[in-house]
């Protein structure tokens, strides 16, 4: 039942995001008012000569048909209270990062950290925040994101995870992470961070190397993508939300 209901909640509810068009924000800077609701939040960072631009490549990628895509899905199908009104834009040395438990980055390989920010990351993972990667393919954009990670955890090493890690097993069964990129022939690769490099502890980072599991979220509305991997990336994206809540 629940196959056939992200098959509808993906028809009607993507729609209806898309619908409400991808207009750029006049600013940076978004919040939803903190009202103990769930709300997706997406990170934006300096890219060098693009700076904070809206109209850039590279952080806000997919933006906001993903961030709303994935939010109503996972409103609809657990019993996690998700606002579906409006989504966060924030950068990692805004205070606000901390009323949210899950924050997104798009693209790291095109990531520059500030030092204040790569000092509220620190302090929002060790109080037990979550941080995902993803969008990001090859050696030059993994180093990239390696060394922003490093300068405010530089005690933690990436570990590779599989479909046994607990994450993939949080709410959806995955028996198989079977969600190609989409655009770009590379093999996947899921990576994670954990407390004192402990991979049965508290994952406190997840990284989709070679993959772009949000552009599937984008894309639902129109059918761009075959329905098996979009509704496998919708899958994995509530695993993702259900175990960062509940650790």
């Amino acid at each position: 039942m629940r196959v056939l209901a992200i098959a509808v909640v993906l028809c009607v509810v993507a729609t209806a995001a898309y619908t409400q068009g991808r207009r750029v924000p006049s600013g940076v800077r978004q919040v939803v008012p903190y009202d103990s609701r769930v709300v997706f939040t997406r990170i934006a960072y300096n890219i060098g000569l693009g700076g904070f631009g809206m109209g850039s490549s590279a952080w806000n990628h997919d933006y906001p048909a993903a961030d709303r895509n994935v939010g109503a899905i996972l409103d609809y199908i657990t019993h996690a209270r998700v606002r579906l009104d409006g989504t966060n834009v924030l950068t990692l040395d805004d205070p606000e990062i901390f009323q949210n438990p899950v924050l997104y980055v798009w693209e790291p390989g095109f990531w520059t950290i500030r030092p204040s920010e790569a000092e509220n990351l620190r302090k929002y993972l060790l109080k037990g925040g979550f941080v995902i990667f993803d969008d990001f393919e090859g050696p030059d954009h993994w180093e990239n994101m390696t060394a922003q990670v490093r300068q405010a955890v530089p005690e933690l090493e990436w570990i590779r995870i599989d479909e046994r890690h607990p994450i993939f097993q949080s709410f959806y069964r995955i028996e198989k992470l079977d969600v190609p990129h989409p655009s770009m022939g590379v093999i996947p690769a899921y990576y994670a961070l954990f407390e004192k490099n402990d991979p049965n502890g508290r994952m406190v980072a997840l990284a989709n190397h070679n993959n772009d599991i949000a552009e599937y979220w984008e894309w639902s509305a129109e059918g761009l993508y075959n329905p098996d991997p979009t509704s496998n990336a919708y899958r994995i994206g509530v695993n993702y939300f259900i175990y960062a809540l509940t650790h």
